[in-house]
């Protein structure tokens, strides 16, 4: 098979040219790619394709009565491309019949199957044009792509951040709602913790604010290190911190989880001495049950704790129940809340 390139072969890169007895003797640079060289020199062209449209043709001489004709072929050996032809005779005078095809609408997949570029095509073939244009929406949903993920993580990001205390890193106020109202939502039976720093003024006002951060930061890895992972710890702003301990927790449950906090808090050590005080309210004691109220039950009997002398835990106690004791930093009874 001749591999010289000739003005057929720049301006119809997928040509083939045949002999009157229909031998393909020629085959165009593109078409070539599609199969080794092997599958079309000297062989039969319609032992290499199958002409789907006209029908009928079984011969060299149906295949040359056909000149002028438009064809449908496909490989006969897969993959089975479709290609659009057109037959006429040779244009050197020489007996036989030049085939040129191209992909049609198949082109896109062509060119991806068999790792075709635009120099594998005529320059003034449109089909350059298009691969032009399918190569820019290529790269422009590709960069698309890029966009919306990174639109996606910036929003997941402000989504955390928008819940997220910034000195540190546990829920906020907004988070904390959210919480609760997912909790109350599900009909959870859960306890809120108030719990807030003893002597917390004192240091800032002492060592200043950079070690009372360090403080506020401390507590908050205490705090989270006593819950689990489906429990929460929130900020609510200065040395005031809530846990949120789900799954129907018993009173000895937030009892042995009020204990560890105020003595771990009370061991912080250094010059900056602090405590805490802490109040409890668990949610089936509370009536009407909203975040709200939540919350308010537990601030008052946090300072029901302070009132007895601080580093004390207190649990809410609905109307009518007899009062309970007062925990103080040992867990051992102090006195009941006033």
């Amino acid at each position: 098979m001749n591999r010289t390139l000739s003005p057929l072969d720049v301006i119809c890169p997928m040509h083939m040219l045949l002999s009157p007895d229909g031998r393909i003797s020629h085959v165009g640079p593109t078409l070539r790619k599609l199969r080794h060289a092997s599958a079309f020199a000297g062989h039969d062209f319609l032992d290499v394709f199958d002409v789907t449209r006209p029908q009928g043709i079984t011969s060299a001489e149906d295949l040359m009565q056909l000149a002028g004709s438009t064809l449908r072929l496909r490989f006969r050996d897969g993959p089975q491309a479709s290609l659009k032809g057109v037959i006429v005779p040779r244009p050197d005078g020489v007996p036989g019949a030049l085939v040129n095809t191209s992909f049609g609408i198949c082109i896109v997949d062509a060119v991806q199957t068999h790792h075709l570029t635009n120099a594998d095509f005529a320059p003034t073939d449109l089909t350059v044009e298009m691969l032009y244009l399918v190569e820019a929406k290529s790269a422009v949903m590709a960069a698309s792509r890029r966009l919306n993920e990174r639109l996606q993580q910036a929003k997941l990001l402000a989504e955390e951040q928008a819940v997220t205390d910034v000195l540190t890193g546990v829920e906020n106020r907004r988070g904390l709602e959210q919480f609760l109202c997912r909790l109350l939502a599900r009909q959870a039976e859960f306890a809120v913790m108030h719990l807030d720093l003893d002597g917390f003024k004192q240091v800032n006002d002492t060592f200043g604010h950079d070690a009372g951060d360090d403080v506020l930061q401390q507590t908050a890895r205490i705090m989270v290190d006593e819950v689990r992972d489906r429990d929460l710890v929130a900020r609510l702003g200065g040395d005031e911190f809530i846990l949120v301990i789900d799954d129907a927790p018993s009173i000895a449950t937030i009892e042995r989880i009020g204990a560890r906090l105020i003595n771990r808090v009370a061991a912080l050590g250094g010059a900056a001495s602090v405590g805490c005080s802490i109040g409890a309210v668990l949610s089936r004691d509370l009536t009407p049950l909203t975040p709200q109220a939540l919350l308010k039950a537990a601030d008052e009997v946090l300072y029901a704790s302070k009132r007895a002398g601080r580093g004390r835990l207190t649990f809410y106690i609905p109307p009518g129940r007899e009062p309970q004791p007062v925990l103080d930093a040992e867990g051992g009874i102090a006195k009941p809340a006033g």
